[in-house]
């Protein structure tokens, strides 16, 4: 079974995904760190050498490509649902779960490690909140269509497994 957690940037796909994967027995793998081992740089870095539509036809490449163990849980790139065929081919693969939270709560965990993330590196407080609201009606089309939402606010892993208890 191969479970895929979608949202927006700084919604806790990685730390969630860690500690479920932990607590079902899954392997747990994040897409952007598999895209950086085959790059051999940062996403950011790649990002600016080689621009937005070089890195979502990769990520959408190693999304598909990837040999998955048979249990996993898998961490997604926040826009890695809104590109080419992404979120169907997620959703045929596997459960899709989309961790969702408010752009406000999104901002405030974002503010702490955004230097390390070149779309918002220079936002101020308020900028920070237009552009994750402004993406938010953009992608939000495409996280609908995940097989199960969940409130990303104090998500646990026992939370999570309780939505996910009707697919494992």
């Amino acid at each position: 079974m191969m479970i895929f957690l979608i949202g927006f940037m700084g919604c806790g796909k990685s730390t969630l995904g860690k500690k479920l994967a932990t607590k079902l027995g899954y392997d747990f793998i994040d897409l952007d760190h598999v895209l950086e081992d085959k790059v051999g740089s940062n996403i950011g870095d790649y990002f600016a050498a080689n621009g937005e539509d070089a890195f979502r036809r990769l990520e959408s490449k190693l999304l598909k490509e990837h040999n998955y163990p048979a249990n996993c849980v898998v961490a997604t790139g926040g826009g890695a649902p809104c590109y080419f065929d992404n979120m169907e081919w997620m959703n045929d693969n596997g459960v899709t779960m989309y961790v969702e939270m408010s752009p406000i709560a999104l901002a405030k965990r974002l503010e702490k490690g955004k230097e390390k993330r070149p779309l918002i590196k220079d936002m101020n407080h308020e900028q920070l909140i237009d552009f994750i609201e402004t993406r938010l009606v953009e992608r939000n089309r495409f996280y609908k269509r995940a097989i199960l939402s969940v409130d990303g606010i104090n998500l646990t892993p026992d939370k999570a497994l309780e939505h996910l208890s009707q697919f494992i």
